[in-house]
Formats: structure tokens, C-alpha cells, sequence
């Protein structure tokens, strides 16, 4: 089973999920821990999908969410926009507002970001 989901246990350490546990019990494999955001969670639940299908019965998580204030924490990379950002974690451009508005603190103006900026992605 472990094998079947190592994936999903590397996508957690990549992840630096906290107090994370993996045993085997009764043909099971289950998981614990805590991500950081909601969009770390959703990444081990995407990764678990895509390995098991939508309802796996053969895996078992619990994984709890340190801070669900934000979706997600993005650090800014060369060539970046806010549109960029926002189709990556929306699946939509134009959210890129949304994004905007909850970085007022550090963004003066949506065309204007700057590399290892660390952005707030709100949760929508």
C-alpha cells in the first residue's frame, strides 16, 4: 500500500507537512499531519485523486490545516504578474484583484510586484 501512495507521503515531505504519521492497518494506509495552508491540503487530496480515484478506499487522511486564514503563500518569481499568479492558484486571471486587494500592505499598484515578494492568496 505504502508503495502504491509513495507519491503522496514524497508530496508531504516536499511540502514539509507537520507531525505527519503513516502506518498500515487492515489493508489501509493512513496518513496524518498538518499543512500549512489550504492549498497544501488540497495538493495531497489532488494527489491521493489522481493515484486512488475520487473516493480511494484503500487510504485513509487526516490532514489538518496550521493556518486558514489564506489559501495559500506565494513568493513572487522573475517574469511573474498577479493574473499569472491568479490563473495558477484559481484557475481564473482575473482573480488576480482578489489577490491585489489582500496585499495592499506591500502592493501599491496590480502591474507592480516584485521577485521574493510573499504574497497572500485569500481564500475565495
Amino acid at each position: 500500500m505504502r508503495a502504491k501512495y509513495q507519491a503522496v507521503l514524497d508530496l508531504g515531505e516536499q511540502l514539509n507537512i507537520k507531525d505527519g504519521k503513516v502506518e498500515e492497518a487492515d489493508g489501509k494506509l493512513k496518513v496524518w499531519g498538518t499543512a500549512s495552508t489550504q492549498y497544501e491540503k488540497d495538493a495531497l487530496w489532488n494527489k491521493i485523486k489522481e493515484i486512488g480515484g475520487d473516493n480511494p478506499a484503500d487510504i485513509m487522511a487526516d490532514i489538518k490545516v496550521e493556518d486558514t486564514s489564506v489559501y495559500a503563500r506565494h513568493t513572487v518569481s522573475s517574469g511573474e504578474t498577479l493574473g499569472k499568479i491568479a490563473k495558477h492558484y484559481y484557475g481564473d486571471a482575473m482573480k488576480y484583484k482578489e489577490i491585489f486587494a489582500a496585499n495592499t500592505h506591500i502592493l501599491k499598484n496590480p502591474d507592480v510586484i516584485h521577485p521574493d515578494q510573499e504574497l497572500v492568496i485569500p481564500n475565495l
